[in-house]
């Protein structure tokens, strides 16, 4: 989800992600060999779960009062053709962003694909309202600074929970900071004192993103025994698979 945050919040927002990496790195691991203790730990890698359940609690409580809610009206109320609409135009604002994390990955053809995407879409889909490229034969992709962290070697750190935006790790709480930092559209809408586009973008964007996942959550809540648990192992097998992908099309160049 994409939202904005003021340059120096930002800054300490990068600054608190750190300092809990390195305290969560201080964590004490259990007895070397003892080898199935050490690979479960390995795996979940959440040495702060007492801190993360709580915000993770937190969370649970604003989404039930507010968020899923208004999801749940904004499928009501709006077609599948007008909300296929806002899912195309956020993606479309995001596509600056995405391309240059495919330039940082070395991805020339993807960034190519990228800034054609943008193009076509700006100038012939209605300001990116309508995605007139993927029909055309360019498909969407996306990416983002944490993807492109792990692509050069950062390791994820451990996993945290972030108020209102959810799971993540020590190296997507940065990604994302560096996207807040760095965002053109965030950068300049703050330039020029028009704030309330910037968090009207970020609101959309997680209110789209809140209507795709209500079925998805709302299975997982149901089929799991531990929700907390369940939404960490989800997360994590989703950022391996997309950053796998990622390294595998590496390899195959």
């Amino acid at each position: 989800m994409s939202s904005f945050m003021p340059r120096p919040v930002a800054l300490r927002f990068v600054a608190s992600v750190f300092a809990v990496a390195l305290v969560a790195g201080c964590a004490t691991p259990p007895p070397a060999d003892d080898k199935e203790a050490m690979a479960e730990w390995e795996q979940v890698n959440d040495p702060l779960e007492p801190m993360n359940r709580t915000i993770f609690e937190f969370n649970q409580a604003v989404d039930k009062a507010l968020l899923k809610p208004v999801a749940q009206g904004y499928r009501w109320a709006v077609p599948q053709f007008g909300r296929d609409r806002v899912r195309d135009f956020v993606r479309n604002l995001r596509a600056p962003v995405v391309f240059v994390n495919d330039v940082l990955q070395g991805e020339p053809d993807r960034a190519m694909q990228t800034l054609m995407r943008f193009a076509f879409n700006t100038g012939f889909g209605i300001g990116g309202l309508i995605d007139v490229a993927e029909p055309g034969g360019i498909p969407y992709h996306d990416e983002d600074f944490g993807q492109t962290f792990a692509v050069w070697g950062m390791g994820e750190g451990p996993y945290l929970v972030l108020p209102i935006l959810g799971p993540s790790n020590a190296r997507d709480g940065v990604g994302l900071a560096t996207e807040w930092l760095s965002d053109p559209f965030n950068l300049y809408m703050d330039n020029i004192g028009q704030d309330w586009a910037i968090w009207t973008r970020a609101g959309v964007a997680g209110l789209e993103k809140r209507e795709r996942l209500l079925d998805t959550l709302d299975e997982i809540e149901r089929s799991s025994l531990d929700y907390y648990s369940a939404l960490r192992s989800t997360y994590r097998q989703n950022r391996t698979a997309e950053i796998k992908n990622q390294l595998d099309a590496e390899g195959k160049r």
